[in-house]
């Protein structure tokens, strides 16, 4: 029996004033996929991104049609924005730590949402932690400032950030494009274990990162899907030329 999609697109539209960011896309995002977005700049990637969990909404002179489903749920019509955000959480292309410990940082959303225990936010804080990789680094640090990490370290405590709140989708807005590439390799490595418990939607300019780890990839450009497709064939056989000319560097 085939998984039902965990996220549906049908036929959406963005216009952030004149401005057509998003043209007529419809897609579905199975559980438990790694599914990697690229395209050159403007291309709609990150319009595509924040659509996922109401983010656009926020911009000026916004508007949109069109359907978006978590799990069979309108997320206009049948879910409230901010328990939409809770289960599909954002990780942004810089690091924003609050000016707070380690520990603090990835308290911080539980707190908020009622959770009080010591010990219940420890093991809070720990799960995250262990999950984004970075427990083993900071287990002897967790009342130091987050701003004592290093920046691939700061990106990670953001990821355990989100993880903190149990969402069932992540978002990554290019994590890694400020990373040395040892802080990226365990970032992704991260993402390669979180997939066994979260779908994950990564938008990234290296397209050679989206080839590691995603398990299919969609090309966007001037607000189209162009392609989407399991990751192999987008990278040897993409049936669209346009895709083969961005992932071989003619153009983007």
């Amino acid at each position: 029996m085939v998984n039902p999609a965990k996220i549906r697109l049908a036929a959406l539209n963005v216009w952030f004033k004149d401005t057509h960011a998003l043209k007529n896309i419809s897609l579905e995002i199975c559980p438990n996929e790694i599914l990697g977005v690229i395209g050159p700049a403007s291309s709609g990637k990150t319009s595509f991104l924040r659509a996922l969990n109401r983010l656009n909404d926020t911009q000026p002179n916004f508007r949109m049609d069109g359907d978006i489903e978590l799990e069979g749920e309108n997320i206009y019509k049948d879910i409230d924005v901010n328990e939409l955000r809770r289960r599909v959480g954002m990780v942004f292309a810089l690091p924003m730590p609050l000016p707070i410990s380690i520990f603090d940082n990835v308290a911080y959303g539980p707190r908020m949402s009622g959770i009080r225990q010591i010990n219940r936010l420890k093991e809070i804080v720990e799960r995250s932690l262990k999950e984004a990789y970075l427990w083993d680094e900071v287990k002897e640090r967790l009342r130091e400032s987050a701003f004592k990490l290093s920046g691939g370290q700061q990106q990670r405590l953001c990821i355990a950030r989100t993880l903190a709140l149990q969402p069932e989708v992540i978002l990554f807005d290019e994590p890694c494009s400020g990373l040395d590439p040892i802080s990226t390799a365990k970032v992704e490595e991260a993402m390669a274990l979180l997939k066994r418990s979260y779908t994950i939607v990564l938008v990234t300019n290296n397209t050679k990162q989206a080839a590691r780890v995603s398990d299919r990839v969609a090309f966007f450009l001037m607000g189209e899907l162009v392609e989407l497709d399991v990751t192999d064939k987008i990278f040897t056989a993409p049936k669209d030329k346009r895709t083969n000319d961005y992932i071989t560097g003619r153009f983007g």
